[in-house]
């Protein structure tokens, strides 16, 4: 855009957006997805017309919707000169109050911690890790075939086979992630392009559906209706809060009570049944068929190698096993470190403040990394998205400082222990919930 045509677009009325003072409350008028105001740095911005434009989607931004946005932004964004200037005719005025000031000390203090890292050299990728990383996938995926290749197709090589490709696909998706964050490569195209080649040619999903949906997960972790990795109603309650509103609102509806029992069974069908419904849905609905192509290649591909060997019995009874494997392993590494966190409304807290009562961390070892894919430094995950993994570690006593300045819990537990979380807040929140049912419906 020309600088004349911009002038002319963020001079609303005359008036220089950086003259025009709006208070707070005219911001928070303006709070939904039809109506969607922000302010990122001390400027309000009306983005209600451009939010479908916005790469990372439309929903990420009205989750902000009459908020301060700046902690987001940082964190989101890593080329923000680039940014800014697609930002500037979306700019309407100057923020004429501030929030509290201990919300402002936090986010002052956590400005300062971002610059301090990023002068560490912590947001630098090694290209060495993560090609080795891609290189152990690529070797998983040559040692199943050669399992089929010599040792024929009886049950145990289709196990054994089945178990490599669904390590395989594990570590693929958390490579896909890296990518996904914008965290391996200096340009965002590069990571992009990446992104959509892994997810889709190794693991036959989609990039922008993973982006829909993940990108909101960072925005407002376990926050009602806002995250979507806990839109589980149907299935399970969790937290405090839902589980309440759920008795409340409905006398009929799953044995939440049992929800720890089942988890286990129906965590074996989230990546196979679930997430295929969900990807190629998304696929089709917004029309997304360059990313159809690669996730199609990549049962084509599959099939391919394993059928003349085994027979499409065998050859679908290991996609079935390792898509099982791989739900197992995906829900338990990454749901350890929320579901038994603080999961309400959204509260409309600091960026620090949100992301220490939604995550935790578990120890660090090599295996613990590798199994999680160094999402075990989930807090510094959550803290700064587009760092490299290999880094996140490094990042931790600084956090840690932070934290204690500011009277937040650092939550760090061993791996087992972890796991086991799981069960007992699903456990407590189903105890919750029949409670509050049978209090409600039962007994008037």
């Amino acid at each position: 855009m020309p600088p004349q045509e911009e002038e002319k677009i963020t001079a609303s009325n005359g008036v220089p957006p950086r003259d025009r003072l709006v208070t707070w409350a005219e911001v928070r008028s303006h709070d939904n997805k039809h109506d969607l105001w922000f302010v990122i740095d001390g400027m309000v911005y009306d983005v209600t017309n451009w939010s479908k434009r916005h790469p990372g989607g439309a929903k990420i931004l009205s989750h902000y919707a009459g908020q301060d946005a700046s902690e987001a932004w940082l964190s989101f964004h890593n080329d923000k000169a680039t940014v800014r200037k697609y930002m500037k005719p979306l700019c309407i005025g100057r923020l004429e109050d501030g929030g509290p000031k201990e919300a402002e000390q936090i986010k002052k203090d956590f400005r300062e911690l971002r610059e301090t890292v990023d002068k560490m050299g912590l947001f630098k990728p090694s290209y060495t890790f993560f090609g080795v990383h891609l290189a152990h996938i690529v070797l998983l995926d040559v040692l199943a075939y050669l399992i089929i290749a010599h040792y024929g197709a009886g049950w145990v090589p289709v196990v054994l086979a089945s178990i490599a490709l669904a390590i395989s696909q594990t570590q693929a998706g958390w490579l896909q992630h890296d990518f996904g964050h914008l965290s391996v490569f200096k340009t965002k195209w590069m990571d992009n392009l990446a992104h959509q080649v892994v997810i889709g040619l190794l693991k036959g999903a989609s990039s922008a559906w993973w982006k829909n949906q993940h990108y909101q997960h960072h925005a407002k972790p376990n926050v009602i209706h806002k995250d979507p990795d806990i839109r589980v109603e149907r299935v399970f309650v969790v937290g405090d809060v839902m589980p309440v509103e759920v008795a409340m609102k409905n006398k009929k509806s799953a044995p939440y009570n049992w929800q720890h029992l089942y988890y286990m069974v129906l965590t074996v069908a989230l990546v196979p049944v679930y997430y295929h419904i969900m990807v190629y849905r998304f696929i089709f609905t917004r029309q997304k068929w360059h990313e159809l192509v690669l996730a199609v290649l990549f049962p084509v591909i599959f099939v391919t190698s394993f059928y003349p060997h085994v027979g499409l019995t065998k050859t679908i009874a290991m996609y079935v096993l390792m898509r099982a494997i791989e739900s197992q392993w995906f829900t338990w590494a990454t749901q350890m470190s929320h579901i038994p966190m603080d999961i309400d409304k959204d509260k409309d807290k600091a960026w620090v403040t949100m992301q220490m009562h939604a995550t935790c961390n578990v120890e660090k070892s090599h295996f613990n990394d590798w199994f999680t894919g160094h999402l075990n430094f989930q807090i510094e995950h959550h803290l700064f998205p587009t760092m490299p993994r290999h880094n996140l570690y490094k990042a931790t006593p600084l956090v840690q400082s932070l934290c204690k300045k500011h009277g937040l819990e650092y939550t760090i537990k061993p791996l087992g222990e972890a796991l086991i979380d799981i069960l007992r807040s699903l456990k407590k929140s189903g105890q919750l919930w029949q409670e509050t049912h049978s209090h409600t419906w039962l007994h008037g």
